[in-house]
């Protein structure tokens, strides 16, 4: 019986010093740094510009789909900005994120939300395209937050 005693208070003590994932305090930590993150991507895309934005918080293996193709990492993501530049259209982007969530282990994330792009033709007239994104962030090995799919 003293056998089966220390057997069941070994079986407790092992279970409960099982750490069961992280608490609900840190995952909200984690997805406020997603959430600041983007919001600070879409402020700088109106402040700087669209080129300028997505080069700043693209993972080096970000991926990019644009028009049913896919732009792959971020050497072919400032390429296609800077063809896109050499149109001389000026456009504007803006997005808001209504929903975010974080991995258990708070190495991955996303977000979405709605946005508009706008861009002028070669007429003067501005053209509006609205949507919903959804963005894939990724922590980089210096705790801060980049995309990976956009």
């Amino acid at each position: 019986m003293r056998f089966s005693l220390r057997i069941v208070a070994l079986l407790t003590v092992l279970l409960t010093s099982c750490s069961s994932g992280p608490s609900e305090e840190t995952i909200q930590g984690w997805k406020n740094e997603i959430l600041k993150t983007e919001q600070n991507f879409a402020y700088l895309a109106q402040e700087e510009g669209i080129p300028k934005a997505f080069l700043t918080y693209a993972a080096e293996d970000a991926v990019l789909m644009r028009n049913n193709s896919l732009i792959i990492g971020k050497t072919a993501i400032a390429q296609q900005f800077e063809s896109q530049d050499a149109s001389g259209n000026s456009s504007s982007l803006t997005w808001k994120p209504d929903f975010v969530d974080v991995s258990n282990s708070g190495d991955m994330g996303y977000t979405y939300g709605t946005f508009i792009y706008s861009s002028q033709d070669s007429l003067g007239q501005t053209n509006k395209l609205e949507g919903v994104f959804h963005t894939v962030w990724k922590r980089q090995t210096d705790g801060s937050w980049r995309f990976v799919w956009d």
